[in-house]
């Protein structure tokens, strides 16, 4: 790990063992299933169902903005069949003091599901938005927007819910923002712009781990980086924000309450020249992280050490399927809540490759599957874990896919048989024969 003033810090051996792994990662699987222990309450959704949220470019319709805002949709937990209820946030124009929320390619929720929250990509610059939730109805109430410097591709919440981090691939800026207490967002209390430090040859030839035939550049037109994901750490201790364009994961110190909450010379990690981190997932167990590479078409897993905040490279795997050559750029990366497997999405290959996460936290690719649709820009496991939706951007559609489970009677002894058989054949998607038209899908979270 690397940063302006060189510091090093030490490294982290695993001490725990694969039977802790699994009962702690189901542990959090069972919380999640029961809203309560968030102080969350129940839905209005129909019993067998779940509400997801989708969000979409909107603005240009035919030319890539088809959406209108933000989505309301009911997926059926028994069929896979996804159904668009209504739209609940219209992008509107600027209005006054308020300014326009269209495009609202990115969202995210507060810890207790009460609120939502959109980067809004209209620029640069763009703008953050906050609404409240109705539990009963799903409607969405629009609180107040805030002005991003640059244009969001990346919101998250800290675990806390107490601020909003923004990534912003145009115009370059790591944004922070506060959440107040009835739910608005604050104007920015921390920002840094990410200059300089691209490698623009890449402009030019294909990066570094790029499959042959690659002609993936997107990344490093320079001279500046490009931030895509920003995000806590399960303790909410430490944020990781990955630049695209300066091919870094940069590490920060989280301090809840303080002015600005963040240290102002994050140390950062390196992935090899040209490859692009895009998005990164943590396991359930805090110390295993995975990120994906947008050029390069890779995923790395590091070892994170949640009491200095130190990345370490343990593994580069191809996220794409077996003999793939061409170029394609990767978009999405999800661990599932059981610890598992991870997802990774491959755009213009429109490819998910699933993999078994073994016992070191090591990678093994066990199938892939075509989302059936074209440019998938989001992936995103229903509550219960039983399926997946893909939303694909330029289809215009979402697709729907049944995960792979032990059967719901078998238990968890990892010294039966049968577990090794799941490890085996568990996680792979496979199509429901569902297709929702939704234009421009570009963001999604389940309520």
């Amino acid at each position: 790990m690397e940063s302006t003033k060189h510091t090093k810090l030490g490294g982290f051996q695993s001490t725990f063992s694969r039977r802790n792994l699994l009962k702690g990662a189901a542990g959090l699987a069972a919380a999640a299933s029961v809203p309560e222990a968030f102080g969350r309450h129940a839905t209005g959704a129909s019993s067998g169902t779940a509400w997801l949220y989708i969000s979409t470019y909107t603005g240009n319709p035919g030319g890539g903005g088809n959406g209108e805002g933000i989505y309301l949709c009911e997926l059926n937990l028994f069929t896979g069949e996804l159904t668009v209820l209504r739209l609940v946030a219209p992008a509107l124009p600027a209005m006054g003091m308020t300014l326009s929320t269209a495009s609202p390619s990115t969202i995210a929720l507060d810890p207790t599901h009460t609120h939502l929250y959109a980067g809004n990509e209209y620029g640069p610059p763009g703008a953050v938005s906050a609404y409240s939730i109705n539990r009963f109805t799903g409607d969405l109430t629009l609180l107040n927007v805030q002005p991003a410097l640059g244009a969001p591709a990346h919101v998250s919440v800290d675990n806390h819910g107490r601020y909003l981090f923004s990534a912003e691939y145009s115009g370059s800026w790591f944004e922070v923002f506060p959440i107040l207490a009835d739910g608005t967002l604050g104007p920015a209390v921390y920002q840094m712009q990410t200059l300089d430090n691209v490698d623009t040859s890449f402009k030019t030839k294909p990066a570094t781990s790029a499959p042959p035939g690659s002609f993936a550049f997107s990344a490093h037109e320079g001279p500046n980086g490009h931030p895509h994901q920003m995000e806590a750490n399960p303790s909410n201790e430490w944020v990781l924000g990955s630049d695209a364009g300066q091919d870094r994961i940069y590490v920060w110190k989280l301090t809840v309450g303080a002015n600005p909450p963040l240290n102002a010379s994050p140390v950062f990690v390196n992935t090899p020249p040209g490859d692009g981190p895009r998005h990164f997932a943590f396991h359930p167990n805090g110390h295993w992280v995975y990120s994906i590479q947008e050029e390069g078409d890779t995923i790395i897993f590091w070892q994170f050490d949640p009491a200095t905040g130190n990345l370490t490279n343990k593994q580069q795997v191809s996220s794409l399927p077996p003999g793939f050559v061409g170029t394609t750029f990767t978009s999405e990366i999800r661990v599932s809540d059981d610890g598992r497997f991870v997802y990774g999405v491959n755009r213009l290959s429109d490819t998910i490759c699933v993999f078994r996460i073994d016992d070191d936290g090591k990678l093994t690719q066990v199938s892939h599957a075509s989302t059936l649709g074209d440019y998938p820009r989001i992936i995103a496991i229903d509550p219960s874990g039983r399926f997946m939706v893909s939303g694909n951007q330029r289809a215009d559609n979402i697709t729907t896919f049944r995960i792979s489970r032990r059967h719901e009677h078998e238990h968890e002894d990892e010294d039966d048989d049968r577990f090794g058989e799941y490890k085996k054949r568990g996680g792979s998607l496979t199509f429901t024969g569902n297709y929702t038209a939704v234009g421009s899908p570009s963001g999604m979270v389940f309520l």
